[in-house]
């Protein structure tokens, strides 16, 4: 499943990024889910819950998915110049 996430910030971090997703149920249960299930950023293995997202960044998770990380602002903005 590909999905897009829109965030409304300059960044979003991992594990608010888990929990956003209801991959888990809380943000402490962030490092236990990234120490046993394996999550990558950019094609690469990403452990840490404080990692930032920023638009453009790819999280694939097996058995969950991948996620692209996109501004609201730049969708909005696309929007307004497709006017």
């Amino acid at each position: 499943m590909k999905k897009t996430i829109k965030i409304d910030r300059e960044f979003i971090t991992l594990g608010q990024f888990l929990k956003h997703e209801n991959i888990i149920s809380s943000g402490g249960m962030a490092k236990w889910y990234l120490s046993e299930h394996t999550v990558l950023l950019d094609n690469e293995v990403e452990d840490r819950r404080g990692k930032k997202l920023y638009p453009g960044s790819v999280v694939e998770i097996p058995g969950e998915g991948t996620f692209f990380i996109q501004s609201e602002n730049e969708t909005a903005k696309a929007n307004e110049e497709g006017k």
